[in-house]
């Protein structure tokens, strides 16, 4: 007979499999001391099976504008339905799902208003935008053995093509079509950042990776005497352009073409800023950007690196599992944890490194660090 494995022997190993027993869950529904518990248990693992419904049902909602639309005032189904190709009733349907996940309140005549979590929906820069792109996500995640096993083509690979980096090969309409999502989102994570990250004392900041400029844009916003370089790869350099002069802000930033796997970043500045660049490379890759950042800054110079973060030893549901796998269809990087990116800042030569508390970790987190001198 074979042996049990430690686990198996172990109080949890054991908890864990009377637990699993339909008797006991029977059991335990009807306990006072336990129903109230297995009731939760329940509701949130049925939240989890059901969650690929929910996510489906606010894209349907997104795409039909009914945030919008009703922020105009309540509406009743057949009126929301006209132009859209559905019947009232499954009008009716959609709209009773969004009321279920929070985004509409059902009145009394049968009407829909929008409630707070909706408002937020239609109000929160580049959530849209991102609700939308996920149908390329979705197809990705058909088949999730496949794309853990790196068996599966995935269109995520081709919508995010400047990942790889090499010189020339961007198609320039695919690099503006990058450009515009991560800034329709970056403004959010450029308040949480700031929120999080002082720039006091720096005088010259690099945003390495910086697309369309819509992070530098918040700085400047903050700190109107600081100098600002933007270094980017050639093709994404045009819409940083557009974006900034239409902001009045190209004539005070310096925008350097250059890619950070084959150029030298230029020198000058006192702090580097890398916002949603790491998780997009693998770990060979990061470790010789991060060189490079040391290299091109002075002593006593600055890092500041941002963007959705693991968990490490405490997994948690944006960087566990929403991002992870989102960068896992990229085929190219991963998300990491704190500790894990302060390693790999060491490793580069930085020390007093911080990880301030992030308010929205699901929007991003952030970690500062210095060259030593």
């Amino acid at each position: 007979m074979a042996a049990e494995p430690p686990a198996a022997r172990s109080p949890q190993g054991w908890l864990n499999r009377l637990i699993a027993r339909p008797g006991f869950q029977a059991w335990a529904a009807r306990f006072p001391l336990t129903r109230g518990l297995v009731s939760r248990e329940g509701a949130a693992l049925f939240d989890i099976v059901a969650g690929f419904v929910q996510s489906q049902a606010l894209a349907a909602i997104v795409e039909l504008r009914l945030p919008e639309r009703l922020m105009e005032g309540p509406r009743a189904p057949a009126e929301l339905a006209q132009g859209t190709g559905l019947a009232p009733g499954r009008m009716a349907l959609l709209l009773q799902a969004g009321a279920a996940l929070g985004l509409f309140r059902r009145r009394r005549d049968g009407c829909y208003a929008l409630a707070a979590r909706g408002a937020a929906l239609a109000g929160v820069p580049g959530l849209q935008a991102m609700i939308r792109h996920h149908g390329a996500f979705y197809r990705d995640m058909a088949d999730p053995l496949a794309l853990l096993r790196g068996e599966a083509e995935t269109e995520l690979a081709g919508f995010w093509p400047y990942v790889l980096g090499a010189r020339g090969s961007i198609d320039p309409e695919l690099a503006a079509r990058y450009s515009a999502l991560m800034a329709d989102s970056q403004a959010l994570v450029a308040e949480d950042v700031l929120a999080m990250v002082s720039l006091r004392g720096i005088r010259h900041l690099m945003d390495v990776g910086g697309g369309s400029g819509a992070f530098l844009q918040a700085v400047a916003a903050r700190a109107p005497d600081m100098v600002l370089t933007l270094f980017d790869l050639p093709e994404v350099l045009p819409q940083a352009a557009r974006r900034l002069s239409g902001a009045g802000l190209l004539g005070r930033m310096t925008l350097h073409p250059g890619s950070f796997r084959d150029d030298p970043l230029p020198r000058g500045a006192d702090a580097v800023s890398l916002v949603r660049v790491l998780y997009d490379h693998g770990d060979d890759t990061v470790a010789a950007l991060l060189r490079a950042v040391f290299a091109a800054l002075p002593p006593g110079g600055r890092l500041i690196v941002a963007e959705p973060m693991a968990g490490g030893d405490r997994p948690e549901r944006a960087g566990d599992v929403y991002y992870a796998f989102y960068t896992l269809a990229m085929r190219t990087g991963r998300t990491r944890s704190a500790a894990e990116i302060a390693g790999l800042c060491r490793a580069a030569g930085f020390s007093e490194i911080g990880i301030p508390h992030a308010p929205r970790p699901y929007v991003t987190s952030a970690l500062v660090a210095r060259r030593p001198g």
